[in-house]
């Protein structure tokens, strides 16, 4: 059967909304990876220079870890206003502040230039980009999953995650590039700065791309269905808070693995490689320029396997596998053989990519409409301060005091025992109606239960 000029239409439409998330989402994990990168390689000799240098690695991840600390109150105040004004607006404002935060911090005078106040100024843009980090993910995933069809969510919603993947290739890419040219007093004098430079040119293609979206058509009905009942409505937490405070357990358990192994295996691994292993940085950084264009790819395959068979069980053998992988990911690196380097970082995010590609779908078909934004960052963001904020410090100190990575892959497998528990107590959502889902509870069950494509 043809289709239809409305379908085209449609299409087109859907296609612009995904790149517009994919874009914008690159440039803001560009942003947050790009410290990361540079906590692991850089900011322990620049801001840090009178430490050891695990100690000094160890003072740049708790800077590091800091902005994780700001994504909870971003998802709350971005949760809230998304939910009530819509997604399109605070997604622009959520790419403005992380690029000028990240911009400003290339502009940073050293320690030995001002002192403390270095580090100082060094957290406060961290705290700003983990602000809107914290208000970006719910808006840029949940702008497609509104857009797109049920039946193919999986797939569409993935996108915006390729975003992860695609801003650490892009962050890791430009520093590898830096390395390759530049002498190591060079980069570390100067070179370093140019890539956080470079986030104001990112912005404002970002900007000109999302500016020129659509708002979300189920939020604008939603919000239409509220204006016309005319009673006011419960702020969006409290709501949330009340009716899904079970999903939001549910979503904070399936992170907890997710976040955990992958700052563990692209951050700390840089750390681990280069000062532990005595790998050149050069190595370490290809290795995760690998390791991510491969997750690229993978992130809108698990996405649609997710809409085949539900987001449980691709979610389950990402979880599971995650765990078994972190014993044999530090062997692989102890080899100092470039080949298992990337074979231990690669297979590390293709498991990974199991748990990141459904989960866009998986949390945004958890929570009703008018409280959706507020609910799927609550339950992502709260999870990542006792996940991916402490993953590479952990790390670090259990290095420090056992010198030995083994404690490190326990660590990860308990994180993994505690995904697989959140996704198995979790109902399986494939197929569901967005526009259907009401609040948890007995009628609420009900009402979902009867909007599940069996």
């Amino acid at each position: 059967m043809a289709s239809s000029p409305d379908d085209a239409r449609n299409g087109s439409r859907l296609w612009k909304v995904v790149g517009a998330s994919l874009i914008g989402t690159t440039i803001e994990w560009y942003d947050y990876f790009l410290y990361g990168t540079a906590a692991a390689l850089v900011f322990g000799k620049v801001f840090f220079p009178n430490s050891d240098p695990l100690t000094g690695t160890l003072l740049s991840f708790l800077t590091y870890a800091i902005g994780f600390a700001a994504r909870p109150l971003g998802a709350l105040v971005f949760g809230h206003f998304g939910d009530r004004i819509g997604r399109k607006r605070l997604l622009v404002l959520s790419l403005l502040l992380m690029g000028g935060a990240t911009t400003l911090i290339g502009c940073l005078p050293t320690y030995r230039q001002i002192g403390v106040a270095a580090p100082l100024l060094l957290t406060a843009l961290r705290l700003v980009q983990g602000f809107a980090l914290g208000g970006e993910w719910g808006g840029a995933v949940l702008l497609v999953s509104e857009h797109g069809d049920q039946r193919r969510r999986g797939f569409w919603a993935s996108w915006p995650q390729g975003g992860a993947p695609a801003g650490n290739l892009l962050a890791a890419g430009v520093l590898s590039l830096l390395t390759t040219v530049q002498s190591d007093a060079d980069f570390l004098a100067w070179g370093w700065r140019i890539p956080f430079l470079l986030s104001a040119l990112l912005v404002m293609v970002g900007m000109w791309i999302r500016l020129s979206v659509d708002e979300s058509p189920l939020f604008k009905q939603a919000l239409a269905a509220a204006e016309a009942r005319g009673r006011e409505e419960r702020p969006p937490l409290v709501a949330v808070l009340r009716d899904h405070w079970r999903d939001v357990l549910v979503a904070m358990g399936a992170r907890m693995a997710e976040n955990i192994s992958y700052y563990v295996m692209t951050t700390f691994v840089l750390a681990y490689a280069v000062g532990h292993v005595h790998l050149p940085k050069q190595t370490a950084l290809n290795a995760v320029l690998i390791g991510s264009a491969i997750q690229f790819t993978l992130i809108p395959v698990f996405g649609a396997l997710s809409d085949r068979v539900g987001r449980k069980p691709v979610y389950l053998v990402g979880a599971v596998g995650v765990g078994v992988w972190a014993f044999v990911f530090f062997g692989l690196v102890d080899t100092k053989d470039f080949g298992s380097l990337v074979l231990a970082v690669t297979v590390g995010l293709v498991f990974h990519s199991a748990m990141y590609a459904p989960q866009a779908a998986f949390f945004s078909e958890l929570f009703a409409t008018r409280m959706r934004y507020s609910g799927a960052s609550i339950g992502a963001q709260f999870s990542s301060v006792a996940a991916g904020a402490p993953a590479p410090l952990i790390a670090t100190a259990l290095l420090k005091d056992y010198g030995s990575a083994t404690p490190i892959a326990v660590y990860v497998a308990i994180a993994a025992a505690v995904t697989v528990l959140a996704v198995l107590c979790a109902r399986e959502t494939r197929g569901r109606d967005l526009a259907a889902i009401e609040p948890s509870g007995p009628a609420g069950d009900r009402a979902a239960g009867q909007a599940v494509t069996v």
